[in-house]
């Protein structure tokens, strides 16, 4: 047999093993399979490297574009995952790893996300869903029922009617809010007499139709950036995306929030929802929901609120209460890959009505078609894997009082928190967190006095100075890698509307401790004495 031939039936027979032969326990991969699985913290702990490499270098691993021509042994990408991605990969569970939304998994989700990936089931269609379509519909119903607590009648009919849908799941908080939108729009535009709906004529026939110059969305300031993706996509513009000023709680100003319904009256231009957020990503406030869910009755729109953040306080008797009036909602975002503590994409947006989801109804020959239980024909996406199964396992694994316990904990942690960088000489608190997410800047004792005391002119230059200190130090933190805090912009109002760099801290890992966090504050004072920085704050006094 020729040498090619050979190669190429050796290869064959490669590719066969990788399809029908299990990793071995006592290979590479088996190997990083069970430390993974015995202990996560400590595998990521020894194989996540301290210091950061440049960015630069980095990319440099992974610069080659030819895609390699033969098989190759598992082995040997396992030397290359250990070495070139893992190590620079992100500790996100470390609990001093306090910066963003991304926490620490419960360990069984390890091995149950292994099951899903083996089942490799497609969620667009029951021929490949059979069991998971159904688990879906009942995911959404428990979510569903936290948040409007409707009947136990209400669900028996609903939860497994495959006529209508009472969410849907998407890969995250971006699709969730495009769909809610999506779906508010087709409903406003719908089919009325000779008008087919503006799923089938477009946009332009749907505004001669309801005779306005166009549509607007109405949010904070605060919200979310998909929300400007989604008025992009459906073909709103960015322009008709109203970002309303916020007081001084990062709230909408329900004020300014009427000024500017009343100037898209005298436009032309008809809203299409009012948004509330229920957990800001900045800040974590909470917009107030019942009196918006006021406003969208007398306008007549859609209302939804973006909870992808602070959605599961609904699990907590406690601090549920901060979220009065998005059981009034149209619809719902929330994320079970933050709050409910499932690995990454999984999103998912509930209606209050189950009807509504059918006004962007879609069909196909092959499948989805009309009447069958396809989930697909009322997503936006449409393959993707089966999400809810971890979601059902957490709800049923740690249940409500589970969820209620770590609720309970971040919201009081971040509390804690608060009061120690209040009694902390060399610090500001920026936003009381009303969530577990709270914001704050260094910023010593003699700085503060010297800004009380500064006019206008004077103390927008000194804040420009602490945004290049703040901006410094939190990088500096960032590469030594012991903690991690994010930054952010806000224009609190005790400086006249001066925009300024900020810490933001998000308290979600419930093994995060109050030392852990008075370790953080240590650390950026020791960052804070070096003499660079110590040359910036110098300026404060001239």
């Amino acid at each position: 047999m020729p040498k090619s031939r050979e190669l190429a039936q050796a290869n064959l027979e490669t590719l066969y093993r990788i399809f029908t032969v299990p990793v071995a326990p006592e290979s590479t991969l088996g190997e990083i399979d069970k430390a993974i699985t015995d202990d996560l913290t400590g595998f990521l702990q020894q194989h996540i490297v301290a210091v950061e490499r440049d960015l630069d270098e980095i990319e440099g691993d992974f610069s080659q574009s030819r895609i390699p021509e033969e098989p190759t042994y598992v082995s040997d990408y396992t030397d290359f995952l250990k070495e070139k991605l893992v190590s620079q990969s992100v500790h996100t569970a470390s609990p001093g790893f306090i910066g963003h939304m991304t926490s620490a998994l419960p360990y069984f989700m390890l091995p149950l996300s292994r099951i899903l990936t083996a089942l490799n089931q497609n969620l667009v269609k029951v021929e490949t869903s059979r069991a998971f379509t159904p688990m879906e519909r009942q995911v959404l119903a428990m979510i569903h029922r936290l948040i409007y607590a409707q009947s136990d009648e209400f669900y028996r009919e609903w939860i497994q009617n495959n006529r209508y849908a009472l969410g849907a799941f998407c890969s995250g908080g971006t699709i969730a809010n495009v769909t809610a939108l999506w779906a508010a729009r087709n409903r406003l535009c719908g089919p009325s007499g000779d008008f087919k709906g503006i799923a089938r004529e477009g946009l332009v026939k749907a505004l001669r139709h309801l005779d306005c110059q166009g549509l607007a969305v109405l949010v904070s300031r605060r919200g979310h950036y998909s929300l400007g993706k989604a008025a992009d996509v459906l073909g709103i513009g960015r322009d008709n995306l109203i970002a309303v000023d916020t007081d001084g709680n990062n709230r909408i100003d329900l004020v300014r929030l009427r000024e500017q319904c009343a100037r898209l009256k005298g436009e032309g231009i008809r809203p299409l929802a009012i948004i509330g957020i229920g957990g800001t990503t900045e800040t974590g406030n909470v917009d107030p929901l019942e009196a918006l869910a006021d406003l969208a009755g007398e306008l007549g729109c859609h209302f939804h609120v973006d909870a992808a953040w602070g959605g599961p306080t609904l699990f907590s008797d406690r601090y549920r209460g901060l979220l009065r009036g998005i059981e009034r909602a149209d619809s719902v975002t929330i994320d079970a890959h933050k709050q409910l503590y499932v690995p990454m994409g999984a999103g998912m947006v509930l209606f209050k009505d189950p009807a509504t989801l059918s006004s962007i109804e879609h069909h196909a020959a092959y499948i989805i078609r009309r009447g069958s239980r396809d989930l697909g024909s009322r997503t936006l996406e449409g393959s993707r894997p089966g999400m809810a199964m971890l979601v059902h396992a957490g709800l049923s694994i740690i249940g409500r009082k589970g969820y209620e316990l770590l609720i309970n904990q971040g919201i009081e942690r971040a509390r804690r928190f608060a009061r120690l960088i209040d009694a902390h000489s060399e610090f500001e608190l920026v936003s009381e967190p009303e969530l577990n997410i709270l914001t704050y800047r260094y910023l010593p004792s003699w700085a503060q006095q010297v800004l009380a005391e500064a006019v206008p002119e004077r103390r927008a230059q000194i804040n420009e100075i602490l945004d290049k200190v703040i901006e410094t130090m939190q990088k500096r933190q960032r590469e030594a890698g012991k903690t991690f805090v994010s930054r952010t912009r806000l224009a609190p109002g005790r400086y006249g509307g001066d925009t300024i760099t900020v810490f933001r801290v998000v308290l979600a890992n419930p093994l995060t401790t109050d030392d852990i966090l008075s370790a953080v504050l240590e650390e950026e004072c020791e960052i804070a004495s070096q003499p660079d920085i110590q040359a910036m704050l110098e300026q404060i006094k001239g």
